[in-house]
């Protein structure tokens, strides 16, 4: 399903001013071809953890593309490297299973003319089959809906996420000891340091789907383990009821790979866990 990319809210403005970088997170990459592979269309940053260090600096386009080598591991150090040495105005997040559309610098120029208050812009995602949740108005997004969205959907302001000193958990995401959720706790504490969130329903890229997913290996124990931890970690009085409440609205998915009481005493575990490790 694609969202309209031209007739939003008038016709795209040309702010010259304005800098927009396009922030990848990845692994592995041997050779330059991943901004091809992602068509990316601004000036760009390319965080790849893999087997050397260093910095490459290469021209796509008339953009600046820079590649940052480095042999640690985890997509919480990797983005948080990336937000490090962004210089841009706005930071369009991307993951390595991307493809932009054509002309995404545009779409973006409509949804910051619609939103000038804006910190944090929340886009959709191209599926084929659609599984994230879809955006069909530009809306304010609260407590209420922001576990809902993930990081490769978000565009930051970067003034207002630095002056907030927001980054993304190590504890959290692909490479961490608890395998995702990085994503959402980050929005929590944008929403905490008191930025404006968006959603915008427009798509800048479309994800592809077959790729393996760097956390999701079926609902199995350390699924179910690791969301707990993080339930520990954004509703700390009350995590043992969200665990509750996710084991019996979302059984209808996982009860044919595991057990809800299973689910639930996993949970429990990963509570335990992420309370053991608190500073």
């Amino acid at each position: 399903m694609t969202w309209g990319f031209t007739g939003f809210c008038g016709a795209p403005y040309k702010n010259t001013d304005m800098r927009l970088q396009t922030l990848v997170a990845t692994i592995d990459q041997k050779d330059h071809s991943l901004a091809d592979k992602l068509n990316i269309q601004t000036d760009a940053i390319i965080g790849n953890q893999c087997d050397r260090t260093g910095t490459e600096i290469i021209e796509r386009q008339g953009h600046c593309v820079t590649y940052l080598n480095d042999t640690d591991r985890g997509v919480g150090v990797n983005r948080n490297r990336l937000l490090d040495h962004a210089e841009a105005d706005f930071l369009i997040m991307a993951d390595d299973d991307m493809r932009f559309v054509d002309g995404y610098p545009e779409i973006v120029e409509q949804a910051i003319s619609a939103c000038t208050d804006a910190d944090v812009y929340i886009f959709n995602l191209i599926e084929q089959e659609q599984r994230r949740y879809v955006n069909q108005k530009i809306a304010r997004v609260g407590r209420r809906n922001f576990a809902r969205y993930g990081t490769a959907r978000l565009m930051l302001r970067r003034e207002s996420v630095e002056r907030a000193g927001i980054r993304f958990s190590l504890e959290f995401g692909g490479g961490a000891r608890f395998g995702s959720g990085e994503d959402t706790i980050f929005l929590r504490d944008c929403l905490d340091h008191g930025l404006k969130l968006y959603a915008i329903p427009l798509a800048l890229a479309e994800i592809d789907q077959q790729a393996q997913s760097s956390w999701f290996n079926g609902y199995n124990h350390k699924f179910f383990f690791d969301k707990g931890a993080l339930y520990c970690a954004l509703h700390p009085r009350l995590k043992k009821l969200y665990c509750l409440r996710y084991v019996i609205c979302y059984r209808e998915k996982y009860v044919k790979q595991y057990r809800m009481l299973d689910a639930l005493h996993a949970m429990y575990e990963g509570i335990e866990a992420y309370r053991s490790n608190e500073h």
